[in-house]
């Protein structure tokens, strides 16, 4: 009975401690592109005129973008070698002590250029730790519950990009509503991010509390683990890399724009206050929070693709309707162009997680989920912010960002339709027995 009981714990403990890792990773993640959007140019690139300051501070930002790649295959590569569970207690305390250290971060009037430099250092690390921490939560979540729950187990850890997208916005917006605009800029800022210190031993006592992946464990006990899993997901996989990466790229495009541009835009073009857009961001993240593991749940019932492409086509219809309310400079309107685009989003990245993994083998899962997903970042999230200030500077509208969304996802359509919506089960050349079994 005892054995029973920890068997049906197992999974619950696990999706806690992928939950509670990743919210937090995605805190650090958040906080930054936030602070970017609100000071980061006006304390790092005080030189230069508002828009080029804000376009280098998203330029910055944009850094963490880059380094995911290198941190899914740095990580991926370990996961797949030497098991999921001790890489995520790595990548949370990277993760966390670079996010502490830029709150300690003197700003360009004290250190001139060593101080965007140092930025640009630490983001980097950022990048790197998230990077490394997608893949394993997801695969740690989806091999330890049963085939028919993959779904909703690995849409647990996509809640932690609303909840620490919530929580970014929340401790800013708080700060924001509590603090003169000279406090938040000279000192306030820096309370998020010193924050993250004290959270990340939260999340390591939750995460150090779970066991190994059971499917990890049956491919390591049959000898059967990668040798260069970097290597064999390029040989084996293409057509699954390809597929995650497309599929990835529009969800990526469109969240950036409706979470991170909207700042921008509301601020600098709206000419509204920056509670505005934080208030509709915080109150839309909410919402997604609650429906990206029903979205998960569904595409277990009827498959990931038309869940996945319903949320695709919503969202790619509502960036038409979403400046015009946000010009609207009515707050409701505001919270309602957010609201709707995000719940459009979760109906795109509910499933996403599973449909992602599950292009992949077992023994190769942690790497080629964590590039097919981080590479699509670079052309996607980490593009998104710079391109849409720079298409509305040109423009004139943001008609523009629009059709810039809609043929994002137009790329992920194509994904969606060259996707194999089960998990890869043919075995593996030179497998044993025992990992053909675990292959899928």
């Amino acid at each position: 009975m005892a054995q029973q009981s920890e068997r049906h714990l197992a999974p619950r403990r696990v999706i806690l401690a992928g939950l509670v890792g990743t919210s937090l990773e995605w805190y650090d993640f958040f906080l930054y592109g936030s602070a970017a959007a609100l000071v980061f140019g006006r304390l790092f690139f005080p030189s230069f005129e508002s828009m080029t300051g804000t376009l280098l501070a998203f330029a910055t930002y944009a850094v963490g973008f880059v380094a995911r790649p290198l941190g899914g295959i740095v990580f991926g590569h370990f996961g797949d070698r030497v098991g999921r569970r001790g890489v995520l207690v790595v990548t949370l305390v990277l993760m966390g002590g670079a996010t502490f250290a830029i709150g300690l971060l003197p700003t360009y009037a004290t250190w001139g250029a060593a101080a965007p430099i140092l930025l640009v250092a630490l983001r980097f690390l950022q990048g790197l730790g998230l990077g490394g921490e997608w893949g394993g939560a997801v695969v740690m979540t989806m091999e330890h519950g049963g085939a028919e729950r993959r779904g909703l187990n690995a849409s647990w850890p996509q809640v932690g990009v609303p909840a620490g997208n919530l929580l970014a916005a929340g401790v800013l917006w708080l700060l924001n509503s509590v603090l003169t605009d000279s406090a938040f800029l000279s000192w306030g800022w820096r309370l998020p991010f010193l924050l993250s210190g004290v959270l990340v031993f939260v999340g390591l006592w939750i995460r150090f509390a779970v066991a190994e992946s059971p499917r990890f464990a049956e491919v390591e006990g049959a000898s059967a683990t990668a040798r260069m899993p970097l290597i064999e997901v390029l040989t084996k996989h293409p057509r699954g890399l390809l597929v995650a990466m497309a599929a990835r790229v529009g969800t990526d495009i469109a969240f950036y724009v409706f979470t991170l541009y909207v700042l921008t835009y509301v601020t600098g073009t709206v000419k509204l206050p920056r509670d505005y857009a934080l208030s509709a961001v915080l109150i839309g993240s909410a919402v997604q929070l609650a429906l990206i593991p029903l979205f998960g749940a569904l595409s277990d019932r009827i498959g990931r693709r038309p869940v996945y492409a319903a949320g695709a086509i919503g969202a790619a219809i509502w960036a038409f309707a979403f400046f015009p309310l946000l010009d609207t400079g009515n707050r409701g309107a505001i919270v309602l162009a957010v609201v709707v685009a995000l719940i459009a989003h979760a109906a795109m990245y509910g499933p996403q997680a599973a449909f992602v993994a599950e292009q992949f083998s077992t023994r190769l899962r942690y790497s080629g989920a964590s590039m097919g997903y981080q590479i699509a970042g670079i052309l996607g999230g980490a593009l998104a912010p710079i391109i849409a200030v720079k298409l509305v500077a040109s423009t004139g509208t943001a008609t523009s960002v629009s059709i810039y969304v809609l043929a994002a996802l137009l790329l992920t359509g194509v994904g969606l339709a060259f996707a194999r919506d089960d998990p890869p089960a043919q075995p593996e050349r030179g497998a044993s027995p025992a990992a053909t079994r675990v292959a899928a």
